[in-house]
């Protein structure tokens, strides 16, 4: 048995869909309200779906002090936040944002491959998650459950979204239709210089840390930034945001001294609208309640 090259279905998931198309068993990551959603509006379960990449994030490119880092300069002495999004003059963390970048999509992309082998016209409901293996290996796991359109007409290409069935129900009727996952991930580093340390140390106050105000403001921007980008590439005309986090640790690049960085990440779904009407040109069956109102 030769070693697979990276490219198409790993062997596993070729073998899984093999078996697929051999017994024709539908199974399903959507619980049944979701369900039940999308096949109401003609996008009936076919399977789940997986894609998954293990990454070795061994070098993040940044070394030393926010004072002195990659693009730093003398002003990061007077408060500014080095963040990886600002060009190559700031791209201390550059590598790692770009590590993740390739995680997460290799993650869909392997996703979306069984959806197509399968004849899916979308994923719903996709899961992203990221697991530390130890050693600095990361796993990159995006699931989802792969739907048909019921009929003659089919998607040339899947659509993807974090979104529920029920939301995915929603926006069909509103005339909108889900096209792709978008994310966005910034990191910045701020030197913690003697306003900071001072505002952050101030006994038996409460006072704003204005450093750290702005190192979350800056990475938080530039994340949402990148989301932005990120959609409008999709070459969709809107975009769900589903979620927004913020992760801030220490580092120690001199005894008795650190600095803080900041790691955002913003994650949502793009949608294309397919009706400007008044009402969505869709079905869907009634349902009425049994007892006297």
């Amino acid at each position: 048995m030769s070693e697979w090259d990276g490219r198409g279905l790993p062997p596993a998931a070729a073998a899984r869909m093999a078996r697929f198309r051999a017994d024709g068993v539908r199974t399903s990551l959507l619980d049944v309200p979701d369900m039940a959603a999308v096949s109401g509006v003609g996008l009936p379960p076919v399977g789940e779906v997986m894609g998954c990449m293990v990454e070795h994030i061994g070098w993040q490119g940044f070394g030393g002090c926010g004072l002195y880092g990659p693009g730093a300069g003398w002003a990061a002495s007077w408060g500014t936040t080095v963040t990886s999004g600002q060009g190559a003059r700031f791209a201390g963390y550059k590598p790692y944002v770009d590590a993740l970048y390739r995680g997460y999509d290799t993650a869909l992309a392997r996703m979306l491959t069984e959806a197509q082998a399968m004849g899916a016209d979308g994923v719903v409901g996709v899961r992203l998650s990221v697991n530390h293996l130890g050693q600095d290996n990361r796993e990159f796991v995006a699931l989802g459950t792969a739907v048909r359109a019921i009929g003659d007409v089919h998607a040339p290409r899947p659509f993807v979204t974090d979104l529920p069935g029920a939301d995915v129900a929603k926006l069909l009727h509103a005339g909108w239709v889900p096209v792709s996952i978008a994310f966005g991930i910034s990191v910045a580093v701020r030197h913690d210089d003697y306003a900071t340390q001072f505002q952050a140390r101030a006994w038996g106050a409460n006072t704003e840390v204005s450093g750290y105000t702005d190192l979350v403001q800056h990475v938080r921007d530039d994340a949402r930034d990148r989301f932005r980008q990120h959609a409008g590439r999709a070459g969709a005309d809107g975009a769900i945001v589903s979620s927004m986090d913020l992760r801030i640790w220490e580092i120690e690049p001199a005894e008795r001294h650190r600095d803080h960085v900041a790691e955002a990440t913003v994650f949502g779904t793009t949608i294309a609208r397919f009706h400007r009407g008044r009402t969505a040109p869709t079905r869907v069956l009634t349902v009425l309640p049994l007892r006297r109102v």
